[in-house]
């Protein structure tokens, strides 16, 4: 069951999120997007074109699963992402998207193992993220990366878009928001120590940990 009963505190939640976000760096100018599926199923989403910055509860769009405009303002053109992870993670109740500037650094990153972008450097990266593979290219909006994004969230909540950014689904938005954080903060550690022996948490270490799926699903992450 949603935690989003209540579309006016849904609103506002997602207006904190987004300008703490913005304002501590982790996005910039009108990129990032934000969303939660209410209780009734439908989904409020940060519109397109909008910085998280300045962001005002009345400039959210409300769409269904499948992207049809239910009210406000057009949503941001990745609205699809958002949707995918929902359709495939039915106890996932909001979704984080950032260009974080490290994790879209490590996007970019030539030889990276896509299927398991970072290593475990962290216990709470293990316990927050587990395993990140990384999604193709497509450049921003486009749709045909909906059917690998969707097949992507059926065993893992957060994946790593190619030349993009992170997308996190959690349970709730506060715990999006923090799991993306862990990420970010993952990809710079594995950037300050490039080029240095690292020891990272074994196979068997980083298992005992987790992750406890954010969103109440078993699977890899």
């Amino acid at each position: 069951m949603s935690p989003y009963a209540d579309e006016t505190a849904a609103r506002a939640l997602i207006v904190r999120t987004a300008r703490s976000l913005f304002t501590r760096g982790l996005t910039h100018g009108s990129t990032g997007n934000l969303s939660i599926r209410l209780a009734d199923g439908s989904l409020l989403l940060t519109p397109t074109g909008a910085s998280l910055g300045t962001l005002t509860e009345r400039e959210l769009s409300r769409t269904d699963l499948h992207g049809a405009l239910l009210g406000g303002p057009r949503p941001t053109k990745e609205a699809f992402l958002h949707a995918a992870f929902y359709r495939s993670r039915p106890h996932a109740h909001a979704v984080v998207h950032l260009h974080s500037t490290h994790a879209a650094a490590v996007s970019c990153l030539a030889d990276i193992n896509p299927d398991d972008v970072l290593p475990p450097l962290t216990a709470y990266y293990a316990m927050r993220i587990g395993t990140l593979p990384l999604l193709p290219y497509h450049a921003p909006g486009d749709s045909r990366l909906e059917p690998a994004a969707e097949a992507a969230a059926r065993t893992h909540h957060a994946v790593l878009l190619a030349n993009h950014g992170p997308v996190v689904a959690a349970a709730t938005l506060e715990q999006a928001a923090d799991a993306t954080e862990e990420l970010e903060a993952t990809a710079k550690l594995h950037l300050l120590l490039q080029g240095h022996r690292t020891r990272p948490l074994t196979p068997e270490q980083a298992a005992a940990l987790g992750p406890t799926p954010p969103d109440g699903r078993n699977g890899t992450s």
